[in-house]
């Protein structure tokens, strides 16, 4: 049994897929792992690219696209490993990132999760952890977001300061996410209410009401490419983020979702809710 199962979902996204795997063969990891695809009924040819390509790596195949969490649990119940990293296919790992993930997670057996310092393909840092997302703090991080990423100086500076410090929050991105087994069958992996987006937010919530901590480690950087995947079909990408939130704050913050609803709606942009 491996150590570590690196798990990797994949929808249309072949080329960064590429770039990713390279990362983690060249050099590969020390810890003893296996790395496991799990492809969204991608109609590029993946599976069988990675399967020629790649023959190390296992490649699981849906036949519909499950979304990012029934994906991963999918994955999750067919390996056995001691962690599990959480990988997006558009992220590079630099020699070592892995390893030092896996350190980090050793040093500290109090913490289940444990996330990489995210910077984009400009060496620029990403707002890759924070608190627990509630109205105010989702208004705090998206007008952060949208400094760092116009290269607004006194956003850009706020952020490289924040990720420069190891410290416990409330999550870590799902980009790149390494969290224990054990912890994460406690709680019954992701949510599967969320097809994408904030279900590493919710898992992290799952994981320290067990009294467990959310480590972010810069001491591991990660480049994100991000939004390949999600630039091939913007218009589901953006009504899959939309019934997340929704399901999000149904979960988490039930007494805001009339004005959350109501703000979708003004904007024509309130999806159809199944019952």
């Amino acid at each position: 049994m491996s150590r570590l199962t690196i798990l990797i979902v994949s929808y249309n996204s072949r080329t960064d897929l590429e770039r990713s795997l390279q990362s983690l063969t060249r050099p590969a990891p020390a810890v003893d792992h296996e790395v496991v695809v799990i492809d969204n009924a991608s109609t590029d040819g993946t599976p069988a690219y990675v399967r020629e390509r790649w023959p190390l790596v296992r490649v699981m195949v849906s036949e519909v696209n499950l979304g990012f969490a029934r994906a991963n649990n999918l994955g999750l119940a067919s390996t056995r490993s001691e962690f599990v990293l959480f990988l997006n296919p558009d992220t590079i790992m630099p020699p070592g990132a892995v390893d030092r993930l896996v350190s980090a997670l050793d040093a500290r057996p109090d913490v289940a999760v444990v996330g990489p310092r995210i910077v984009d393909g400009r060496n620029r840092p990403e707002v890759s952890f924070g608190a627990m997302i509630t109205p105010w703090v989702e208004l705090r991080q998206k007008l952060l977001v949208w400094g760092n990423d116009r290269g607004l100086r006194p956003f850009t500076s706020l952020v490289d300061r924040m990720t420069r410090q190891a410290r416990e929050v409330d999550w870590v991105s799902g980009a790149c996410l390494l969290v224990r087994r054990g912890d994460l069958v406690k709680v019954g992996g992701f949510d599967e209410r969320f097809f994408m987006y904030a279900e590493d937010v919710d898992l992290c919530a799952s994981l320290r009401r067990l009294g467990r901590g959310v480590l972010f480690s810069p001491e591991s950087k990660v480049v994100h490419l991000r939004g390949r995947s999600a630039a091939s079909a913007p218009e589901a990408t953006q009504e899959a983020y939309r019934r997340s939130h929704l399901a999000f704050y149904e979960k988490h913050h039930p007494g805001w979702m009339p004005v959350l609803k109501a703000y979708l709606k003004i904007r024509g942009q309130l999806p159809d809710i199944p019952r």
